[in-house]
């Protein structure tokens, strides 16, 4: 069992507590040590817990932390393991290294929140290697809470290998604060009798940069995919989405699934890209850009809102 006791008298571990509340994390977890927990702020780790069968390494490097978690053979953890990263000062550089590992037969739940509540000229990195192993299941939650400054540079990339009959959920949501400049880069290599969901959701603001690329290869036989994106932008930001899955295995089944909303002078681009090369493999695609629907903002705006009002109300529901 890993365990660093919360330093609760640091005013950084206080500030870094009190934004991830803000950003809808529950604080009481990090301080549950019958839960498993990391916290990071920057280049430190402020706290660690490791319950039973949760094996918790961590080194902190010049501007940011290392980490490798593994999820032993056989251990179905029963409550989610609680994640925060973040930076409170405006400006700074975070990088995380993530090598995940789950094992055979293993299953755990990931939630993560990062939280930069007052960036103005931030760089968040995320450089992670996970691996699924045979029937084993991971669900990755990440939600993320920015400021209103939009000076921050998201750049999560990941790469997941999902062995036999694994599974693997992730959903990224980026929808409080400034959005900043996000390039969000994951691809999945998915093997027989696997699963794949990947669902992102970021609502872009003022002149916020959005670039998602998501790609899944369906390598083994039966191996089955969603990708589901939901984006919706106002006044000058802009947005490019390439979601691509590639069939090679007979049986194989995935779906690109993209929606977004424009509202201003926003520009949106959504390019789902399908390729099979295994006759019985089947892939299928959707995609849409429009502006909200203009009855409902009429309906909410008769119950006494105001256009923006009704508009972000309407937006925020398509993302929930």
């Amino acid at each position: 069992m890993t365990q660093i006791t919360l330093n609760a008298l640091s005013r950084e571990t206080e500030d870094i507590t009190a934004a991830y509340t803000a950003a809808g994390g529950d604080a009481a977890v990090l301080h549950n040590h019958g839960l498993s927990s990391l916290v990071v702020s920057g280049n430190k780790v402020l706290s660690a817990n490791a319950t039973e069968g949760i094996v918790l390494e961590k080194k902190e490097t010049e501007n940011g932390v290392d980490i490798k978690l593994t999820i032993k053979k056989g251990y179905k953890i029963p409550l989610p393991v609680h994640l925060c990263f973040g930076l409170v000062p405006k400006d700074g550089l975070q990088e995380i290294k993530m090598d995940f590992v789950a094992e055979e037969d293993s299953a755990v739940e990931l939630i993560a929140h990062c939280t930069f509540p007052n960036a103005e000229k931030v760089i968040h990195k995320m450089d992670a290697e996970m691996l699924i192993g045979k029937n084993a299941s991971l669900k990755y939650t990440e939600t993320h809470f920015h400021g209103p400054h939009g000076g921050i540079q998201v750049l999560p990339k990941a790469h997941i290998m999902i062995e036999e009959g694994g599974r693997y959920y992730t959903n990224f949501s980026l929808i409080s604060g400034r959005v900043g400049y996000l390039e969000f880069d994951y691809s999945v290599d998915a093997e027989k009798d696997s699963i794949c969901e990947m669902v992102t959701k970021v609502y872009g603001k003022a002149d916020d940069k959005i670039k998602i690329l998501e790609r899944i290869a369906l390598n083994g036989e039966n191996a089955r995919s969603v990708i589901k994106s939901r984006i919706a932008i106002t006044d000058n930001a802009e947005s490019v989405f390439r979601g691509i899955t590639e069939g090679h295995a007979p049986r194989a089944r995935g779906h690109v699934d993209c929606m977004e909303v424009i509202q201003g002078d926003a520009k949106a681009e959504a390019v789902p890209i399908v390729r099979v090369d295994n006759p019985l493999a089947k892939v299928t695609h959707e995609a849409a850009i429009g502006c909200v629907d203009k009855k409902e903002v009429e309906t909410l705006m008769a119950r006494g809102l105001e256009e923006d009002d009704a508009i972000d109300i309407i937006v925020k529901g398509m993302l929930a």
